[in-house]
């Protein structure tokens, strides 16, 4: 009882809350109806890091002291390859937009406020710092030990793999993380003006602190990792709270139909959540809101592209690379240092191929771009040993002075030197194991189509033909939008070498006709198409927040929201007394199952004797009509309910019924057409043989219609 007054007290005081916002809003002439122009709010981009470069000015053995150092302060750029500021480009150019996210960069504490200022004053960024000891646990610890992992099917089954088993410092720091970040989008938001939109899964219990802040606030999440299947997922012992936060957005984004789907099915199997379709969206209900679920892969951002290419030092670097690899086939691989990216597969594949087919020898070269890697431990290490092992042997078995089969970059390349790769490649091949998208097939396919060959005396060299060859892992999001790629299953060594052959011995004519039709696909589904069709489901989505009547129950990251009818009224305990006072005849109808004894209670039906002692209070005032309805059979009624003599029973949802004092009757004398539910008895049985979570009970009435 006292957790359910706390309950009623803390939905009432959230409700006034938002009232009296509301009504602040409005004597200050600042609220808008949410029918207004939409292009008139302002985007809320929330991400882990935010689209920015900071370098310490001065940085460098110039000879100034500390403290001239100190005065030159930080210089910032905007990060053009960051998707959160490619994504501007699909919103509406009246729309004003602010970031919040962490720096790439410490701080210092003494110079966080300046920063701060001079952040959100030039470039509408609201940085997030978070002291070292928790960003480590939150970042290197919860998401790169246990979701990381986790999202791409790697299961700690011991504490050395899979990033190791579940640590709950971890799981604190992640939460605490998420307030942080709810409390610098507090500082800024419009909560009746605004969008939120966040990023990723460093943040998927963010929604739950925004929604309780606002429960009217308009959210969306996208997931940029793959989501897992439920028999993955199921394993994580936070997963009840991370599904509950996601729930708490508005419309939740996913590059494929699979992530979808898995996410579906663990909302279903864990929550017991049901979704439908509607004209081609798909919502789940969950508590009288309907949330999103939207499906659509991330696109590149084309004029960044095409104006790269032009720059001089993408030029230079196409003619240096032009004539270091001269006469050779270029099989280009461009990953991150991570355990999910397969380049050691790759490796063994490119070995495979100068196995089987010789005449290839001092002819392809694969060169293999290595990030650094964002993660850290064992796994890392071990990666780094074996594709340095493969790529050394690779070169002593089949190269020589002149001839390197491999060549591995170890660094991070900046844009327009990887835009020269792409334009002098032949074929990109990618052989992740599991990854949420990977764009790289995309960049490399605008780039071939934009990029004529360089001679660093001549000048430009234009192609016959705009030709392209991917090969793609079947495990990554790219790949169901790549219908002319050669996909591919990592793990099949011989097959990938297979399929390297195949790529670059096809005829000049069956290349280009597959790059069309990748550049036809990404042209018109490009990074503004899917900001754009983001926002627009957005809107759609919450549309009529202004018409519901919200209530917040729940603590913690339990915390939801029900929504309601706008003529909705909750009831009030107090009016429920006065009027169970004020009445001489009341009519008292009560469930049985989930209401006198608990749902887990099928094999134990008895209530408690407190619940018996409630009821014969209530039957004992001559005022009260007291009836249990049920599913269950008359005689455990009877048996239950056999100390509550003024007590009406109704069993087998009214079929037999009890008046107070008198036997059970039963309303219907013959029920001939339910005879031929009772012949499938025998093939009910024998679910129930090969399940273990149903059982039978045949009903008396189902007797009674037999005879």
């Amino acid at each position: 009882m006292g957790k359910g007054r706390e309950r009623e007290r803390e939905m009432a005081e959230g409700e006034s809350r938002e009232e009296d916002y509301r009504r602040r809003r409005e004597r200050n002439g600042e609220f808008r109806e949410a029918n207004c122009d939409d292009n008139d709010y302002r985007m809320l981009i929330v991400g882990h890091m935010l689209p920015l470069i900071a370098t310490r000015s001065g940085d460098g053995n110039d000879g100034g002291d500390q403290q001239q150092q100190q005065q030159q302060g930080w210089k910032f750029s905007w990060d053009e390859d960051s998707l959160l500021l490619q994504l501007k480009a699909g919103l509406p150019k009246e729309m004003e937009v602010i970031y919040i996210g962490c720096l790439k960069v410490e701080v210092e504490s003494g110079e966080q406020d300046e920063v701060a200022a001079t952040l959100f004053e030039k470039f509408n960024c609201v940085p997030a710092f978070l002291p070292l000891d928790v960003r480590t646990r939150f970042y290197h610890g919860f998401c790169k030990q246990t979701l990381w992992p986790l999202f791409h099917y790697m299961l700690p089954l011991s504490p050395d793999h899979g990033g190791g088993r579940f640590n709950r410092s971890f799981w604190q720091a992640y939460v605490s993380v998420n307030k942080i970040f709810a409390d610098k989008v507090m500082e800024v938001i419009s909560p009746d003006d605004d969008y939120v939109w966040i990023h990723d899964y460093h943040l998927m219990v963010l929604p739950t602190f925004l929604r309780k802040r606002f429960n009217k606030v308009r959210l969306g999440f996208f997931l940029h990792t793959p989501f897992p299947s439920s028999e993955i997922y199921r394993t994580l012992p936070v997963r009840d709270d991370i599904l509950r936060a996601l729930l708490n957005a508005d419309l939740i984004g996913f590059h494929t139909f699979d992530y979808a789907r898995h996410f579906l099915s663990c909302c279903s199997r864990m929550l017991g959540l049901a979704y439908e379709s509607k004209r081609g969206y798909i919502g789940l209900e969950y508590y009288g809101r309907t949330v999103g679920i939207k499906i659509l892969p991330v696109g590149i951002h084309m004029g960044q592209l095409k104006a790269s290419l032009q720059l001089p030092d993408t030029k230079w670097h196409i003619g240096e690379l032009q004539a270091e690899f001269e006469g050779k086939t270029v099989l280009l691989g461009m990953d991150d240092m991570d355990i999910f990216k397969g380049i050691g597969l790759k490796l063994l594949a490119l070995e495979q191929l100068l196995t089987q087919h010789p005449t290839w020898r001092g002819r392809v070269v694969l060169v293999q771009i290595a990030n650094p890697a964002r993660g850290r431990g064992k796994d890392v290490e071990d990666l780094q040993n074996e594709a340095y092992g493969i790529a050394q042997r690779i070169n002593d078995r089949f190269g020589s002075e002149t001839y390197k089969p491999v060549v591995l970059v170890e660094r991070h390349v900046p844009f327009h030197e990887r835009i020269a790769y792409y334009t002098i490649a032949e074929c990109v091949v990618v052989t992740a194991v599991r990854d949420g998208m990977n764009l790289i097939p995309y960049e490399y396919t605008a780039c071939r189509e934009g990029g004529s060959q360089w001679d660093a005396g001549v000048g430009p060299i234009p192609e016959p033909l705009k030709k392209s060859m991917l090969i793609v892992s079947e495990f990554i999001g790219c790949s169901p939008s790549l219908s002319g790629a050669i996909r591919v299953n990592p793990w099949n060594i011989e097959a990938v070498a297979e399929a390297m052959n195949l790529a670059i011995t096809l005829p000049d004519s069956e290349q280009h006709m597959r790059h069309e039709k990748h550049f036809r696909f990404l042209s018109t589904h490009d990074v503004a198409y899917w900001a754009r069709s983001f926002m627009g489901d957005l809107q759609r989505t919450c549309k009529g927040h202004a018409r519901q009547r919200c209530y917040g129950i729940g603590f913690g990251l339990g915390f939801r929201i029900v929504a309601l009818d706008p003529d909705f009224r909750r009831l009030r305990t107090d009016l429920i007394v006065s009027a169970y006072k004020k009445s001489s005849s009341r009519a008292i109808l009560l469930d049985y199952d989930g209401t006198m004894i608990p749902q887990t209670g099928i094999n134990n039906p008895m209530p408690s004797p407190e619940v018996l002692s409630v009821l014969n209070t209530l039957c004992n005032d001559p005022k009260n009509f007291v009836v249990i309805v049920s599913g269950r059979s008359r005689n455990i009624l009877d048996d239950c309910f056999s100390s509550c003599e003024r007590l009406g029973l109704a069993a087998e949802h009214g079929y037999f019924y009890r008046y107070p004092i008198y036997p059970f009757c039963h309303q219907l004398r013959t029920i001939n057409r339910f005879r031929s539910v009772v012949k499938s008895a025998g093939l009910m049985m024998t679910i129930v043989k090969l399940t273990h979570i149903f059982y039978m009970q045949v009903a008396q009435r189902f007797r009674v219609g037999q005879m």
